[in-house]
């Protein structure tokens, strides 16, 4: 069985990424993850989907840690520097949450806030929804937690995902969920993703058998209302909305995300919760995070320092 544990080479990226790494070692593999910034600072919790890791947030790392809180940014098994078993089976999300849920149980974390994006939500959500003891307030980008309440549509990059040979020949052998959805189709400015940002994306995956996890996310999307992943999404969201109703939420939304559309932010989020402190960005992608972080950190802070 192959697990791909990362080797000692550089992993700063031009020194785009200084954080020490550290490891969290479960029964499904070893999980990497940062936790930079004085222990005595409010813990900030950031998650990350696909087919990033927790290079996604460095930009937020680096606020949040000058403004005296404490950042705590994971990869999931299979992404990033955890190990990647070829095992299909553990990449379901119900798998990523429990692992998710036992390296943040580790850390017996108080007043933290989550910041979450992509399948980050669902994933991290879970946490927060089974222990909202631990959480002061929700950070939310572009995610969902929320049973579909219509069939789903999908771009057609991710239909293709789908199916079957044709998603195994395009994700784990062209590698395409990074070359074509992160590096162009999932971003307003592709053109500000630097060599050394590219690298940093690409490192993570060297191989055919290494990117499994990241034909899974695509499968587990839900088609509709019915089904495994969309019973957990609403179990997720029956205990976080009576949990956070009178906490502090943040959100911050990309307008042209082909795949979270602004009726996701209308109809489902703010449905649940209307009094949330909302960020429209009209020129950011579906990766957020790289589109518009400079647009996001400064109200995050002012969220967070309230």
């Amino acid at each position: 069985m192959a697990k791909h544990r990362m080797t000692d080479q550089d992993w700063t990226f031009g020194g785009t990424w200084p954080y020490q790494p550290r490891w969290f070692d479960g029964p499904d593999g070893r999980m990497h993850y940062v936790d930079e910034g004085p222990r005595t600072g409010r813990p900030i919790v950031m998650v990350h989907g696909n087919p990033t890791w927790g290079y996604l947030y460095r930009h937020f790392i680096q606020a949040v840690t000058q403004a005296g809180y404490r950042a705590i940014v994971m990869d999931h098994l299979g992404f990033g520097r955890s190990e990647k078993p070829d095992i299909a089976a553990l990449y379901q999300i119900p798998q990523h949450a429990d692992r998710c849920e036992a390296l943040l149980e580790s850390f017996d974390l108080h007043d933290a806030t989550i910041l979450v994006q992509d399948w980050g939500g669902p994933i991290g959500l879970a946490w927060a929804a089974r222990y909202p003891e631990r959480l002061r307030s929700l950070a939310v980008l572009n995610t969902f937690a929320h049973r579909p309440p219509a069939k789903v549509s999908l771009p057609l990059a991710l239909r293709l995902f789908r199916t079957p040979g044709i998603g195994e020949f395009m994700v784990k052998g062209m590698n395409a969920f990074v070359k074509v959805f992160l590096f162009k189709a999932g971003l307003v400015y592709p053109e500000r993703l630097g060599d050394q940002e590219k690298a940093a994306y690409l490192a993570p995956h060297p191989s055919w058998s290494s990117r499994t996890s990241m034909l899974v996310f695509p499968r587990e999307i839900p088609s509709g209302p019915e089904g495994r992943v969309s019973d957990f999404l609403a179990e997720i969201n029956s205990r976080l909305v009576p949990a956070f109703t009178d906490k502090p939420v943040f959100i911050a939304w990309p307008m042209k995300d082909i795949a979270f559309r602004p009726e996701v932010l209308d109809k489902l989020w703010l449905k649940d919760f209307p009094k949330a402190e909302v960020m429209r960005i009209q020129d950011a992608g579906h990766y957020i995070q790289e589109d518009a972080h400079q647009q996001v950190i400064p109200p995050l802070l002012a969220f967070l320092n309230k």
